[in-house]
């Protein structure tokens, strides 16, 4: 059976910290590895072999103690031995503190976040990377000025900690709803490894919020639509594009900006542009109509093999070009939205609940559009207006687009 001892390193100087290190035996052979954890002599305690019961290391100073850093510490060797008697009849001191290092560097939160980053990268799920590339990004902020870590293991993710994160996003301003992204995607992370069997599941989510609140209300009325219309924009091409491409999402029934940046010129075919949702893969086919085929006209057919002057040409970095462009049409948005003194930021996702709420105010049924935008899950909209007639949303988005005369 394998022994694992806590002790102390004093340190060289008189003044200075000292090391708390693991002291491993099995088969009568021994192994020391430190446990990253540095104090001063007077708050360790020589004869229990701990720390102190106030003491805690300098740089968990806020809301982790250091005794339970160690007993993770602890945790992860005697997972390690479990692992190894499952897997070898014999094994040596070596192979545990071995594992032990493999461990630490694979289950590091950024080295386990980017082998999942780049298994979605392979699968083509753009978007879902780099959703986990921010949420990582955010929280690698976070235990660096918290705690002056550069990088921790994801075992040591704790209640305390998510609270923490939950409460550091707060102070920053971010919405309910960004943070609660942010923490499901950590959610997400940290179970994933439980199921792989890495560690047992200890709940550190317990305590924070990760549901979905409603958002608060992005839609648009007629009236304002007619307003952004009505902008005498001819001088300024960069605006008038920008509007152009919002105005496009509200009549493709606001379609997705991703969506819209990625239609082909073959998918336009007998008067309907028919398509597959990047985010869920549902198909959805929208009759073209003359306000549509307006703003085509307006710009030179570009070379590519995309039908909107989005992605201009082929054999570019497409990903970069959409990103781009998102970033300077929603740039532009907003400076629309103060000419148009519109109280709310306008971007592109905008046209999307103002399309979900005008077809509740003309009467359009709930089966027809699920209350669009009003819904909690975009996803079962989305299922509905999927699952309708084709011919029955057209002749609801032809009501819309009409209210607009």
């Amino acid at each position: 059976m394998v022994s694992i001892k806590v002790k102390f390193r004093s340190p060289a100087k008189t003044e200075g910290k000292g090391t708390i290190y693991y002291q491993i035996t099995y088969k009568q052979k021994t192994r020391r590895i430190s446990s990253g954890h540095h104090i001063y002599p007077h708050q360790w305690d020589n004869k229990r072999f701990t720390t102190l019961p106030t003491q805690c290391d300098d740089n968990n100073a806020m809301d982790i103690p250091l005794k339970q850093r160690i007993q993770i510490g602890i945790n992860r060797f005697n997972a390690i031995e479990q692992k190894l008697s499952r897997r070898a009849t014999t094994f040596t001191v070596n192979d545990i503190i071995d594992e032990y290092n493999s461990y630490t560097n694979e289950y590091s939160i950024s080295n386990y976040t980017e082998n999942i980053i780049l298994q979605l990268q392979l699968r083509n799920r753009i978007r879902t990377a780099e959703t986990y590339r921010a949420t990582l990004r955010s929280f690698q902020k976070f235990i660096f000025e918290t705690y002056h870590f550069t990088d921790i293991i994801i075992d040591e993710v704790t209640h305390q900690m998510t609270e923490s994160y939950e409460a550091w996003l707060k102070s920053r301003g971010i919405v309910p709803n960004t943070i609660s992204f942010y923490l499901r995607i950590l959610r997400a992370l940290y179970n994933r490894a439980v199921s792989n069997g890495i560690f047992n599941n200890g709940n550190p989510f317990i305590h924070v919020y990760t549901g979905v609140d409603k958002t608060t209300k992005r839609a648009l009325s007629i009236s304002t639509l007619k307003q952004i219309l009505s902008l005498d924009l001819c001088r300024r091409p960069a605006l008038d594009f920008a509007r152009d491409i919002f105005m496009l999402s509200f009549y493709l029934r606001g379609m997705s900006f991703i969506d819209m940046s990625f239609l082909l010129k073959s998918d336009l075919k007998n008067n309907h542009i028919t398509y597959r949702r990047r985010k869920t893969g549902q198909e959805l086919s929208i009759e073209w109509t003359p306000e549509m085929q307006e703003i085509i006209d307006k710009y030179p057919a570009n070379d590519s093999r995309f039908l909107l002057p989005i992605i201009r040409h082929d054999n570019v970095n497409e990903r970069k070009s959409y990103l781009n462009a998102s970033y300077n049409i929603n740039r532009n948005l907003k400076k629309i939205g103060k000419m148009a003194n519109i109280d709310i930021p306008l971007t592109l996702y905008v046209a999307r609940h103002s399309w979900a709420s005008a077809a509740k105010t003309n009467g359009i049924p709930l089966s027809v559009i699920s209350e669009g935008m009003g819904h909690d899950s975009e996803t079962t909209t989305q299922i509905y207006l999927a699952s309708l007639d084709a011919d029955i949303v057209d002749r609801a988005n032809a009501i819309i687009l009409q209210s607009l005369k």
